[in-house]
Parts: structure tokens; C-alpha cells; sequence
């Protein structure tokens, strides 16, 4: 093991793809990546300990980019299309955690619990519960979801997670406040575990007009 070992913060973004993200929803998420790589990349303990990942799902998911550093990190090429395999993202996201992030051993800590930030605008096409189970068998930090527009039904999210976000549409605006937001959560995450390791992170307040799902 290197001596330059450091725990990470495993950050996931799930985005959703399909085909109703077409148009200005897609290029937004698009710019919204863009801008949250430079925001990260300007903060020197984020820099440090977070790891970013991105999981896009529409008809099927994938991991688009793998558990990298940021100033490593490239920006991957998406497009919208599809369907919403929500519960395939899901399965996706268990099974880069249980590869990609380090368990802690006898003699070694392992990398912080991740952070995952799910973001979607409609109903999943897929079977949900099956990725739910498989998450639930893995040890994640924070899930966030962020359900988008009109179509994204909260009572879905809370079956994943008990924090939920909801905006009302899908403006480039919204979604520029959104990944902003996921930029100072990082933020925040990676002083946080420093200080007070162990403890829930907290997460800033959400943009204005999004609303916490309670």
C-alpha cells in the first residue's frame, strides 16, 4: 500500500436520461456537470478526498464514468433517449460501490461511506424494488434523490431514500441551482468527515423553490 494512502469520499451521480430529458433538460445536466467539476476542483479539501461517478440510466443503466479523482475526471458524453430503468441504476450503483470503494480492514481504514446524488423526472420503467434490495445491501453514506418536473412522483423516492428533494420543472435554472447545491454538499461532506468522522453529514439547506419532501 502506497504511503500516500487518503481516504476518499465516493461520490455517485445518477442522472436520468430518457427520452423526456431531451432538449434543454439534457444540455442543463450537461452544463450542470461541467460547472460542478471546476466548482469542486477549486476547493482544496474537496479536491482531496472526493472521488467522482456518474450513472446515467434511460431503457438500461450504466456507469459512464468510474470512482476518479477529480482533477483526473473527464466530462462524459451524454444523451438523452429511452426509457427510465430507475431500479437498473440502482443495481448499477450497488455493484460499483461493492467494487470500487475500499472496506476497512484490520490494519487499514476504508474509504468514507459514498455519497449518492439521484436526480430523475419520472416514473421508473423497470422493477424498482429489486434495486432498492440490492441497496440495501450495501453500505451507503447518504442517498439524496432529487425528483424533477411534474412527473416525478415523491412518494416513489422516499421507497429509496427518506431524503428527498423536489423542483418543479426542469429549467436550465433549476437545474443549475441543483448541481450547485450538490457542489456544496460535497463541500460541506469533505469538511465535514475530517471533523467530526462518523457523524451523519450535514447537508446545506436546499435552493430556493425546491421543496424537502418530509
Amino acid at each position: 500500500m502506497s504511503d500516500n494512502y487518503i481516504r476518499r469520499l465516493p461520490v455517485y451521480l445518477l442522472l436520468d436520461c430518457s427520452g423526456s430529458m431531451a432538449g434543454e433538460p439534457i444540455e442543463a445536466v450537461k452544463q450542470g456537470i461541467k460547472t460542478l467539476i471546476s466548482e469542486l476542483k477549486g476547493d482544496p479539501q474537496a479536491l482531496e478526498t472526493a472521488f467522482l461517478s456518474i450513472i446515467t440510466f434511460d431503457s438500461s443503466a450504466r456507469q459512464i464514468s468510474p470512482l476518479t479523482e477529480l482533477m483526473l475526471f473527464k466530462e462524459p458524453q451524454i444523451q438523452a433517449g429511452g426509457a427510465t430503468a430507475l431500479g437498473g441504476a440502482l443495481k448499477v450503483l450497488a455493484d460499483c460501490i461493492s467494487n470500487e470503494v475500499r472496506t476497512s480492514t484490520a490494519t487499514q481504514k476504508g474509504d468514507w461511506k459514498p455519497l449518492v446524488f439521484l436526480m430523475t423526472d419520472g416514473a421508473p420503467t423497470d422493477n424498482l424494488d429489486e434495486g432498492i434490495d440490492a441497496i440495501k445491501q450495501i453500505s451507503v453514506g447518504n442517498i439524496i434523490a432529487c425528483g424533477a418536473g411534474a412527473n416525478a412522483n415523491a412518494n416513489t423516492l422516499k421507497k429509496i431514500t427518506n431524503n428527498v428533494l423536489m423542483m418543479n420543472n426542469l429549467t436550465a435554472g433549476d437545474m443549475a441551482q441543483f448541481f450547485a447545491w450538490v457542489s456544496s454538499s460535497i463541500k460541506a461532506s469533505s469538511k465535514s468527515i475530517d471533523a467530526k468522522p462518523g457523524d451523519p453529514i450535514e447537508l446545506p439547506p436546499p435552493p430556493q423553490g425546491f421543496v424537502i419532501v418530509p
